[in-house]
Order: C-alpha cells, then structure tokens, then sequence
C-alpha cells in the first residue's frame, strides 16, 4: 500500500476529515472508505451525545460539552469613537460547544 500523499512533504494548512480517514486507514491496513465511514459515523455519535446534554470525553485529547450562554437585557452603550450614547439590542439565551483539552495534549502542543 502506498503512503497517502497528505502524508509525505509539508502537512495541510488545516486537516480534514479525509485527511485523518487517508491516514488512519493507511497506519492501520483499513481501505480509505472505510476508515472515512467509520470517522463520519464518530462525528455523528459525538454530535448525537451533545444534543442529550452529555459531555464527550476522549482520553488524552480532551472533553467536549455543551454550555448555556444566559439571556442578556437590551442596555445602554457607548460608542467608544464618538462617545455617543447607543442602544445595544438584547440576546437571547444560546447554547454553545466548548471544548477544554487535556492536560496531555496541552503538554504535547
């Protein structure tokens, strides 16, 4: 089997997923398909987990979870340039996916 060409010279900006299933299925013996499939349905399973409100914790990598941003009330800014009074509109309460790495891949990066 020959060695992805992701794999040899200077690493991709920015790693996708195929990039990871390319390299997986060629580190581990498994066709490229396949190891995409198995990679998509991983993504489909985190995602799952984080709608039920659970946190996803992968050893060594970090957790996944899902936090709630309050509701914030409409108030009264300044615009720092003209130092006019403004009205800054009111948001509401909104879910966001925050990711906290582990202490192993801090040290590692």
């Amino acid at each position: 089997m020959a060695k992805p060409a992701s794999m040899s010279g200077p690493p991709p900006a920015i790693v996708t997923l195929k990039h990871l299933a390319e390299w997986a299925g060629f580190n581990h013996g498994v066709p490229r398909k396949q190891a995409l499939a198995m990679f998509s349905g991983f993504v489909e399973d985190v995602s799952r987990v984080l709608k039920r409100g659970s946190r996803v914790r992968i050893p060594d990598l970090g957790i996944l979870q899902v936090r709630t941003r309050p509701a914030r009330p409409a108030r009264m800014g300044r615009n720092p340039a003209t130092g006019e009074s403004i009205q800054i509109k009111a948001s509401p309460a909104s879910k966001r996916v925050a990711f906290r790495p582990a202490k192993t891949l801090k040290q590692s990066v």
